[in-house]
């Protein structure tokens, strides 16, 4: 039915979206999930990423008729990939992601929450270049409420997270904000304050916005359910 494009959020990888391809398949879509520069199976050193290799990246593996999903930090690579060029895909979906405002940079956004509960896990390495995310912590913040086999097989695939693409501010959203497009809010999330998920989307449309009673990862938690509000999202 529809070519669907799955973006990862910071330090993870297209390996996130296991058990949501299969489901999106059921439902007769056809997904696709790309390891954004330095994440996953891309080589790319991590000093040299920017949030213009991220959105360069959707853009590459994007069509006119794909529906994007942007989970976490990918909100903003999907985002920047709109504003750069938004007749490249046909929707944008935001999943408990940082939707981009202008001459705000992720950080920036992070800070305006009402907590920053991911921070105390935040490694900062040598150079402040990247950081890494504290092995004892993750689960607590991503995957409490998962099957107890995720944790296992997320840990070791988490990966250096790039800064470069967290402090640069889109100077203008215009492009993007017209999209088609709509959010997610996990209203269990400890990552992102689901109350700052809600500040974000306040303005939307209530038909453009939609709500999980999970986590941060809900592609593991309720990989079915989130698989059906995609369905839902999409046009016919």
């Amino acid at each position: 039915m529809s070519d669907i494009l799955l973006v990862h959020g910071s330090c993870h990888g297209a390996w996130c979206w296991r058990d949501l391809i299969p489901a999106l398949q059921e439902l007769g879509h056809s997904p696709r999930a790309i390891d954004l520069p330095s994440h996953g199976d891309d080589r790319t050193p991590v000093n040299a990423v920017t949030l213009d290799s991220y959105a360069d990246a959707v853009l590459a593996a994007s069509t006119p008729d794909t529906v994007v999903v942007g989970h976490s930090m990918g909100g903003f690579a999907i985002g920047a990939a709109a504003q750069k060029d938004p007749s490249a895909m046909a929707r944008l979906i935001y999943l408990c992601a940082y939707v981009p405002a202008a001459g705000l940079s992720l950080a920036e956004m992070r800070k305006q929450a009402p907590s920053q509960p991911l921070m105390p896990a935040v490694r900062l390495a040598p150079d402040g270049k990247s950081f890494t995310l504290d092995p004892a912590m993750t689960e607590a913040l991503f995957y409490h409420d998962c099957p107890p086999d995720v944790a296992g097989f997320a840990a070791p695939r988490l990966c250096a997270q790039a800064v470069a693409p967290t402090i640069k501010p889109l100077a203008d959203t215009a492009r993007a904000d017209a999209m088609p497009r709509s959010y997610i809010r996990c209203m269990d999330d400890r990552t992102i304050p689901p109350a700052y998920q809600v500040t974000m989307t306040k303005d939307w449309p209530s038909a453009d916005v939609h709500e999980m009673a999970c986590g941060h990862s809900p592609f593991f938690t309720d990989p079915a359910g989130l698989a059906r509000i995609i369905d839902d999202i999409i046009p016919r």
